[in-house]
Order: C-alpha cells, then sequence, then structure tokens
C-alpha cells in the first residue's frame, strides 16, 4: 500500500540511514531490512518482469530553464559562462547577470495550463508504460516537495507538487511511475564571480555555496567537475531518499555525476534503502544509472542518446528526445520524425533494451504540438504493432546485413 510520509517520519528516517553509512553492515541491515549497503548483499536485486516487459517510457524535462526556452536546459549553466554565447545573449535579452539572474525567471515559471491528467492520458495513448519526471535537474530547483530546500516548485514559482500531482495522474492510469535526480553534478554546476547573482549568499539555497570553479576533465574545458564535499553528498544522499519515501517511485534514474569515487558508499547506501523499501512495499523497482555507477547486476544501465551495438543479457535502457538540440523546451528545437523514433525503439527492444523517450514541455504546462502529434504517431503504430514490442526480448539475432547503427552514449 503506497502511502506518503510526514516531514517528521521522514527526517527521522533520513537521519537513521545515514547513521547507517558509520555503522557495520550488521547494525545497518537492523535499519535497511533485507538489503545492506554492500556490493555482495545488492547483488540479490532482480529487474523486475515489469520492467522486462515494458520497454518503452516517456521522460520529462520541465523546470525553470523552460522560460528562457533558449540554447538547451543548460541555460543556467551556460548563462554564467563568459566564453558562451549563452552568456552574452542572456545580457542582451534579460541583463546582466548581477542584475538578473537564473533566479528570476522563477516568478515566470508559472505552469497556469498544466494539467497533469491530460498529460497522463497522452502518454497512455503514446503506448508508454511507466513515466519518469525530472525531481531536479542540475539548476538545483527540485520539482517535488523537497523538505530539505526553500527552492522548490512547491513553495516558488507554480506553487505545485509537480511530481506529486504527475504521481497521482500516471497511476490512474495504471502506469509506473519513475522519479530522476541529476543532482549529483550541481556541485560543479555554476559559476561563483564577483559579478553574478550566484556569489550572493542570499541565494546560495539555488545555486549553492560559493567555491572555486572545477578543473578541466581530461583536458576537455567543457567537461568541469570538482570533488564534492561532504555535506554535500549527504545532502544529495537525503534528498534521494526524500523522493524515495515520499513517492514511493517505481523507479529512480540518475545522471551522471555520481559515478564519482567519494558518491559510493552513498550509492550502496540509497540502493539498500529502496530496495528494501520496495520489498516492504510489496513493489518491485528499478535504479538506471550511467557509466559505471553500479555494478551491472545491482542496477540497470542507461545509455544517453545512443545505443548499443549488440544483444546485451541483462536488460537496458536509451534516454533520448523527440528533439535534437534540447531535453527542455526551447523556442526552435528541431523535431525528429516518428518514424525514426520508431525504428530506434524496435533496434532497442531486438537487444534486450528499453527507450526513455523526452518531451520537453513549455513553462505555462503544455505540451508543444510537434511532440504532441509524435507521441500519438508512435502510439498508433504500437496499437497495431504493440504485440512485437512490450513483453518481448532479445532474439537470436537482432540484425539481417551488415550495416548497424554506432554503439555508445550520444552514438545516435
Amino acid at each position: 500500500m503506497r502511502r506518503q510520509i510526514s516531514r517528521r517520519e521522514f527526517l527521522r528516517t533520513s537521519a537513521a540511514v545515514s547513521t547507517g553509512l558509520a555503522i557495520s553492515n550488521t547494525a545497518s541491515s537492523k535499519i535497511l531490512g533485507r538489503y545492506q549497503p554492500t556490493w555482495e548483499s545488492l547483488n540479490e536485486y532482480r529487474v523486475p518482469a515489469w520492467y522486462e516487459d515494458a520497454n518503452f517510457g516517456i521522460f520529462l524535462h520541465w523546470g525553470v530553464y523552460s522560460v528562457p526556452a533558449h540554447s538547451s536546459e543548460w541555460y543556467p549553466r551556460l548563462m554564467y559562462r563568459r566564453e558562451d554565447e549563452v552568456f552574452n545573449y542572456h545580457r542582451e535579452r534579460w541583463g546582466p547577470q548581477s542584475m538578473f539572474g537564473y533566479k528570476d525567471f522563477i516568478p515566470m515559471f508559472r505552469a497556469e495550463r498544466w494539467d497533469p491528467d491530460a498529460w497522463a492520458e497522452l502518454f497512455k495513448q503514446a503506448g508508454a508504460k511507466y513515466v519518469v519526471p525530472v525531481g531536479e535537474h542540475h539548476d538545483g530547483f527540485p520539482m517535488y516537495d523537497c523538505i530539505l530546500s526553500d527552492w522548490t516548485a512547491v513553495k516558488m514559482g507554480p506553487r505545485r507538487d509537480v511530481v506529486g500531482e504527475l504521481a497521482r495522474a500516471v497511476r490512474n492510469q495504471r502506469l509506473k511511475l519513475g522519479v530522476s535526480s541529476h543532482r549529483a553534478f550541481d556541485w560543479s554546476y555554476y559559476t561563483f564571480d564577483p559579478d553574478f547573482d550566484t556569489s550572493n549568499p542570499r541565494f546560495s539555497g539555488l545555486y549553492g555555496t560559493p567555491h572555486a570553479p572545477a578543473p578541466p576533465i581530461n583536458n576537455h574545458p567543457g567537461e568541469l567537475r570538482q570533488t564534492a564535499p561532504r555535506d554535500f553528498l549527504e545532502d544529495w544522499f537525503s534528498r534521494s531518499v526524500n523522493i524515495v519515501d515520499r513517492y514511493q517511485p517505481d523507479l529512480v534514474w540518475f545522471d551522471f555525476g555520481f559515478e564519482a569515487p567519494e558518491f559510493e558508499p552513498y550509492r550502496k547506501q540509497f540502493a539498500a534503502h529502496y530496495y528494501s523499501q520496495a520489498e516492504e512495499w510489496g513493489e518491485g523497482v528499478v535504479i538506471n544509472y550511467k557509466h559505471d555507477a553500479y555494478p551491472e547486476d545491482v542496477a540497470v544501465l542507461d545509455v544517453e542518446r545512443g545505443l548499443l551495438e549488440n544483444i546485451r543479457p541483462r536488460v537496458w535502457q536509451t534516454d533520448t528526445s523527440v528533439g535534437r538540440k534540447s531535453w527542455g523546451y526551447i523556442r526552435d528545437e528541431d523535431f525528429k520524425p516518428a518514424e525514426e523514433i520508431v525504428h530506434e525503439l524496435v533496434d532497442i527492444v531486438s537487444k534486450h533494451g528499453c527507450l526513455l523517450l523526452n518531451v520537453g514541455p513549455k513553462p505555462d504546462g503544455t505540451i508543444p504540438d510537434e511532440a504532441r502529434a509524435i507521441l500519438l504517431n508512435i502510439g498508433r503504430r504500437l496499437e497495431i504493432n504493440g504485440e512485437a514490442i512490450y513483453g518481448t526480448g532479445a532474439w537470436k539475432i537482432w540484425r539481417e546485413g551488415p550495416t548497424g547503427p554506432a554503439g555508445g552514449d550520444f552514438g545516435e
């Protein structure tokens, strides 16, 4: 039986689970239940049948970044990087970053036309079996009722619990609910400069505590990541537990960043808590991860905007978008033809994979007409040929002939 927990219950649970990071496995198992925060214990996990059979889900990148609707959902990062075109675009369109920062878009994010039931009905028509809204993107603005921050969609902007309302609508359509967390990279996301509002401690609840810029990774200037300090790691962990305990999602999707070494004890602790909680709920759940954040038997691999070259014995997932340029809503998106997405779906399923297809809604809560048409087109095809997708897996071979798509992240 699913239920939401109170703030007091969450704080007690989070504190108890966090304590498990510093105690023995034996003591931790008493707190967590069946699963202990060790790879040996977590290796007992099995992917639930509903996910093996689903093969098609909907991803939703909706947040404050849909207001400027320019470049991509990484607008909040790029608007503070002097070398990027978004920096000058922002200054010319909205004013200097000291006077008009990312925080100033929040009151413009009103979701005045948002109807979560209409969304859920559309996703059902599209043939999706699970729906994954972004719980929190790199911008640090949770779209759920995060009790650890005042900078949330519940307390600002639309003043609605987006994840909670969508959860009810999705489950009313008998679809599974996922929630994504992109927070692990937040420590390295913003640039703190005396000329930017990011350096004002009044806004650290959104931007984070000001700190020195991250150094380049492997001599790639665009790939910046700093080792996150312990207080950030504990906050990441508590927010992740908050999502699990409040919404009891069927799936939790993690973006890149938390595969970093400093996250390892928290990754294990989170999986042990989530899997143990799911056993109490009587539900089968899934963790999606990127790169090598988890051993392959502990969770489900996700490949961003790409495919695998061959059949994988273990189920896996591709996440991609209906648009080529951005995950969030932008005004000049280049939308893919539905036929292209269907071909990709067939390729993925033939290799024992699932497709998580993203849509970026507008700031008022409506889904772009082009994206809606794509989803309905896919749904019509699945209504006729769904038996070749749902409940199916890899056969002996996945193609005929010498030609196949390139594999790996961003290979599409």
